[in-house]
């Protein structure tokens, strides 16, 4: 197994999740555990149930956090809010009951305006729930549970958190709050009326919590926060352009036509027919420590995937495209050295501002 023996330096982790984890985060998890029935723990909870709200910009919304993963947190979002032989759309619409979308597609990079979305349901008079998977974009991406209607938006802990995988976030508005009384699918674990009780009566979990993951999502969450939610957007803003203009240096196509649907945390590039993209992502990581995405469903072996999302700077990306220009080169796709790299960071010197904690 010398294959898979760690490589000299740090592994850059350049795929779309999971993500990198900062030292802050690390150090807030390693912890012992604690009585959550203790009168400090539903203190901790509370804030932290509460301020997970501001990721998904809603004031009305519940939220509930649950040691689970994005897949628990679409279970989750659909048994609370529909029953058995309701109908669900995800392109085309009638009588449905609920619309199911995601955000942030990340296997095509392809951000869908979920604004626009919510403007079609309305303009038709249609009750259906508006269901969102922000998996790969709360807190990556621009999202506004409120302003633009959601019923339930879901997201993972090992995405723009930076964090492990284990947390699935999930919130609700009143609608579907309403919904959720009336909805006969079977559930146990993710049932909200459960999480409700807690709420109400102040113990705040149904069961034991996910202690050290809950640390970390405070951490988290400070993190974020501290620089600014709308600045981590922008941060997100910038690297996402600056990965385009780096794919655009090299000759190189992107998976997305539109740049209304371009993606700020995660670039999907297409490589030349006569070449596999699973060679570049195995170079990467077996040459250069480089974590790259592969090409999912339709584009494996047609395009390989540059994540860049979470808790990331300028010159990590910089440094992760100056290694994707040398595995380029490698495997038969010749690009001038450095041709990416000083693309991207003419982008970036000119619009990166000052780090906010240091002015």
């Amino acid at each position: 197994m010398a294959e898979y023996f760690p490589g000299p330096g740090r592994n850059h982790l350049f795929v779309p999740g999971p993500t990198n984890i900062p030292e802050r985060v690390m150090q807030a998890m390693s912890r012992q555990n604690e009585d959550h029935r203790s009168p400090a723990f539903p203190v901790f909870s509370k804030s932290l149930v509460e301020d997970t709200k501001r990721l998904f910009k809603s004031a009305k919304g519940t939220c509930f956090i649950m040691p689970t993963t994005g897949s628990g947190g679409w279970e989750c979002a659909l048994t609370n809010t529909l029953s058995p032989g309701d109908r669900i759309l995800t392109y085309r619409m009638h009588s449905y009951k609920a619309v199911c979308i995601v955000h942030n597609e990340t296997s095509t990079a392809v951000t869908n305006d979920i604004g626009g979305m919510r403007e079609v349901i309305d303009e038709l008079g249609h009750p259906a729930l508006l269901l969102v998977d922000a998996v790969s974009s709360i807190g990556g991406i621009d999202f506004r549970m409120d302003e633009w209607g959601v019923d339930v938006a879901l997201t993972g802990s090992q995405k723009a958190l930076s964090m492990p995988c284990g947390l699935g976030i999930i919130c609700a508005s009143p609608k579907a709050l309403e919904a959720s009384k009336s909805a006969k699918s079977l559930r146990c674990f993710f049932d909200w009326a459960d999480y409700l009780k807690c709420y109400n009566s102040g113990s705040w979990w149904p069961y034991t919590p996910a202690i050290q993951l809950l640390y970390g999502l405070r951490a988290a969450l400070d993190m974020l926060f501290e620089e600014g939610l709308d600045n981590v957007i922008a941060r997100h803003r910038r690297l996402g352009e600056a990965t385009r203009l780096a794919v655009k240096a090299w000759g190189l196509k992107l998976c997305t036509t539109n740049p209304t649907w371009y993606s700020d945390t995660v670039t999907s590039v297409m490589v030349p027919p006569h070449i596999d993209s699973g060679t570049v992502v195995k170079l990467a990581w077996k040459k250069y420590n480089l974590s790259l995405g592969i090409g999912l469903g339709d584009l494996a072996g047609k395009a390989f995937r540059i994540g860049h999302i979470g808790n990331l700077n300028e010159l990590q990306l910089l440094g992760a495209l100056a290694g994707v220009e040398l595995v380029l080169n490698e495997v038969g796709i010749k690009v001038p050295l450095g041709s990416g790299v000083v693309a991207a960071g003419a982008h970036l010197s000119k619009s990166t501002p000052l780090i906010v904690s240091r002015l």
